[in-house]
């Protein structure tokens, strides 16, 4: 696969009929669910489950996406979706980068990046980082790739 970044963390995806808008093609809203899963999945496998969240009372929380669409999906085609963690101030903000291809052509559908910030989960207000999450999102931190279209 040509991956905008080496090493990414990938979850494979197979488009349903529910993932299909009026247009004929997968909604663009549902391709953040993608990343959504995909990030969290990846969080997981970094050793910070949802319990680990709540003993450290703290999450990441979404503040901002910047995604391009570059083509569709349709359904029963299956997608890899891949992330990286780009940049982290390793205090409060943390930024993924994405990347949806088609296997079957090497298509890149999407390129995106989603800004996090931690929060207190009990109040819901900005948080230090706790020391497990610079240490587990630091194993996976990248370098920033330039997105260009």
């Amino acid at each position: 696969m040509n991956w905008d970044l080496d090493n990414p963390f990938v979850i494979d995806i197979a488009v349903t009929a529910d993932d299909i808008d009026g247009l004929g093609h997968a909604n663009n809203a549902v391709y953040i669910t993608w990343m959504e899963r995909c990030a969290w999945r990846h969080t997981q496998y970094l050793g910070l489950d949802l319990v680990e969240y709540q003993r450290l009372n703290r999450a990441m929380a979404v503040v901002r996406h910047e995604i391009d669409y570059l083509a569709s999906a349709y359904e029963n085609q299956q997608l890899q979706v891949a992330t990286w963690i780009v940049e982290s101030d390793q205090r409060l903000k943390m930024d993924r980068q994405f990347q949806i291809v088609r296997p079957e052509d090497g298509m890149t559908l999407l390129r995106g990046k989603t800004t996090f910030v931690c929060i207190e989960l009990s109040s819901g207000k900005p948080k230090r980082m706790p020391r497990e999450f610079i240490e587990g999102y630091g194993k996976a931190l990248r370098q920033p790739y330039p997105l260009e279209l």
